[in-house]
């Protein structure tokens, strides 16, 4: 699964990895959490713009905002109520620096911090959805979950789905189930402080590796 991540690249980095026209000033995230407001990229009239949305899927037809993810299995996208319909019609890609993973038992699990090699932005593949209630909308999103890859297996049995950058209008514009696959690239993967565990700290440190 994947239950945190980090976003720290600047606008423009932002504007020019996604081929966007503008994007939103945004302030540099370390520990993302659940039910955080945050940035996604679709498909619009055949071009792309960004938009915040809340991490946690509702869906349209639910009855109550309560019932939420922030994963969908890649596997059972297409057969699951819960997603069926966002994966047909309302893909997205989610911006990432890196992400985090929890090792060991309930009571003593170690985090991980993963990146890609080069340090580059990347982006997770995606689903949003807009939920209407009385008074107010909710746009929210998921990330997308596949096979862990051979780096990823020792730590955890499944990692997001991780997009390479020439995928994203494939992705976007016809949602190819041959793109939700573990990540072949190369990932570097490493022990960090269980500072992170705590969802209110929020520092660049919380990425820096530790001695276990």
């Amino acid at each position: 699964m994947c239950g945190r991540f980090s976003l720290w690249s600047d606008k423009n980095k932002i504007i020019d990895q996604f081929n966007l026209s503008s994007a939103p000033e945004l302030q540099s995230n370390y520990n993302v959490i659940p039910s955080s407001s945050i940035p996604v990229i679709y498909s619009y009239e055949g071009n792309r713009v960004i938009a915040l949305r809340h991490w946690g899927l509702i869906p349209h037809w639910a009855k109550d905002k309560k019932y939420k993810q922030i994963n969908a299995r890649s596997e059972t996208l297409s057969e699951k109520p819960f997603f069926r319909d966002s994966f047909k019609n309302r893909r997205c890609l989610i911006p990432a620096n890196g992400f985090y993973e929890w090792q060991g038992t309930k009571s003593n699990k170690q985090p991980y911090y993963i990146k890609l090699k080069d340090n580059e932005l990347f982006a997770f593949a995606g689903l949003w959805d807009a939920w209407k209630g009385d008074d107010k909308t909710i746009e929210s999103c998921t990330i997308i979950t596949t096979a862990a890859n051979e780096a990823m297996a020792p730590i955890h049995e499944r990692m997001p789905v991780i997009l390479d950058r020439d995928n994203y209008d494939q992705w976007l514009n016809e949602g190819a189930t041959e793109l939700l696959a573990p990540y072949s690239g190369e990932i570097d993967i490493y022990p960090v402080s269980t500072k992170v565990n705590k969802p209110s700290s929020n520092s660049a440190e919380l990425m820096n590796p530790v001695v276990t």
